[in-house]
């Protein structure tokens, strides 16, 4: 059973930046491929963008402003996110599926974080 923790939420100012950190334990961390999806209120959760040991992913409206990374010997995946805006703001959570290849479908992932809430002020 592999249990997620988001972190690193806050509010930010539209063109600035912030880390947010997705922590992992109870599982063989490097077996996992990571994703990180949003959700804002009334809308469905979004994918943002997925990393494995194949493939890494992004949603076209983060692309070139999105990074994400991911360091198994600290059972961590990361996501850097740059020239925020106030769209990106949301509810972010981490998931973790088995096996080698990065998933943009939310349902490819058996384990979900409690998320952590990114506010952009324009």
């Amino acid at each position: 059973q592999v249990q997620l923790v988001e972190s690193g939420g806050e509010l930010v100012q539209a063109g600035g930046s912030l880390r947010l950190s997705c922590a992992a334990s109870g599982g063989t961390f490097s077996s996992y491929a990571m994703g990180w999806f949003r959700r804002t209120p009334g809308k469905e959760r979004e994918f943002v963008a997925a990393t494995g040991r194949i493939s890494t992913l992004y949603a076209d409206s983060v692309k070139g402003r999105f990074t994400i990374s991911r360091d198994n010997a600290k059972n961590s995946a990361y996501l850097q996110m740059n020239r925020l805006k106030a769209e990106d703001t949301a509810v972010y959570y981490c998931a973790a599926a088995s096996g080698n290849f990065a998933h943009s479908q939310a349902i490819r992932y058996g384990y979900w974080g409690q998320g952590t809430q990114v506010t952009v002020s324009s």
